[in-house]
């Protein structure tokens, strides 16, 4: 046999660190790291304390309002600034029923692009189509409001209206003289406002959805809408209910188009045809008018409920995004 060098006949061990300059090596942090995440963590300290400095400023201004109308400002209807009496009542219920109108007309239209996209367009028109729905996001609100004062209006009043009003007239919500400015029109420009929204956020809960969910219903003889159906939109429910209520957050808070087309008119009405009011138009149009103190904290208590519910309302659609991401949808129940 060849004689092998004695280094390679036994090759020198280095010898093993112990385990406290092991400790010590990883607890070494070079300048520059340390640096970063004392950056990294200012920065992510800044927007909840940005948050929470918003809250206390509306609260300290809205204090003497809430103090002298406690809960009567919440619900009653007067609103009077010579006077000096507020009730927020109808802001309150035009925001709202001005959101849900919008949602009524957004989420079948989007949740409808979401399915088609995903399941049954070919895969050069996807992209596409997924880039204009999304485009309608970067539009100004401000041209939407023109666009509903010029295009939308005149089209619901002189075109829709006199041929939907002989089967609809009778029915409650459509009661009324329509003029134009109302409800139903700020519910179909928030429609179109929130409508990317609500496409995108589907979209991605869908394409999460396992393919082997989607395998597993044609493989027991589904077809391939029955598959998107039963077990699809069942696994992704919990998203897709979050992509609806983020679409609502977004719908609450819209100022300009909605105050361009609403009508701006201090009542509660069950019509459609109706004109109507928002918190974000009411301060829109009032904030830089208001003369007396309570006035403005009548504003600033306005805007801490439309502020108190934009949060709920926000948080709850990411708690229910964040159960599809983290896998915990419907799943194996799916089927």
């Amino acid at each position: 046999m060849t004689d092998l060098p004695a280094a390679v006949l036994e090759p020198e061990i280095a010898p093993r660190s112990t385990a406290e300059e092991r400790w010590r090596a990883l607890r070494t942090v070079s300048r520059g790291d340390l640096i970063f995440r004392v950056v990294l963590t200012v920065l992510a300290c800044l927007l909840p304390l940005l948050l929470l400095l918003i809250a206390v400023e509306l609260v300290s201004e809205a204090m003497p309002a809430a103090r002298r109308f406690g809960l009567s400002f919440l619900t009653t209807s007067v609103w009077d600034p010579v006077r000096g009496q507020f009730g927020a009542l109808p802001l309150i219920f035009g925001t709202l029923y001005s959101s849900v109108v919008a949602l009524a007309i957004a989420v079948p239209l989007a949740l409808g692009c979401a399915i088609f996209l995903t399941e049954f367009a070919p895969r050069w028109l996807r992209y596409p189509v997924a880039t204009l729905i999304e485009l309608l996001a970067a539009v100004p609100s401000v041209i939407y409001g023109l666009w509903g004062i010029f295009v939308l209006i005149p089209l619901l009043r002189d075109h829709l209206w006199p041929v939907v009003r002989p089967v609809l007239g009778h029915v409650p919500i459509f009661s009324g003289v329509f003029y134009g400015p109302s409800v139903l029109a700020a519910g179909v420009i928030l429609s179109v406002m929130i409508l990317p929204y609500i496409a995108a956020v589907s979209r991605e809960v869908l394409l999460a959805v396992p393919a082997d969910q989607r395998e597993a219903g044609l493989a027991l003889g589904a077809t391939r809408w029955e598959t998107v159906w039963h077990v699809v939109l069942p696994y992704g429910r919990a998203g897709i209910m979050g992509a609806v209520i983020l679409g609502l957050g977004r719908a609450l808070g819209e100022t300009m188009a909605v105050t361009m087309v609403i009508g701006n008119r201090h009542e509660v009405s069950a019509s459609l045809l109706q004109p109507g009011y928002t918190i974000a138009a009411a301060i829109a149009n009032e904030f830089s008018e208001a003369v007396s103190d309570m006035h403005l904290s009548s504003l600033f208590l306005v805007g801490a409920v439309l502020f108190l519910i934009t949060i709920i309302v926000n948080a709850l659609a990411r708690v229910l995004v964040w159960r599809v991401a983290r896998g915990s949808a419907v799943g194996s129940t799916a089927i």
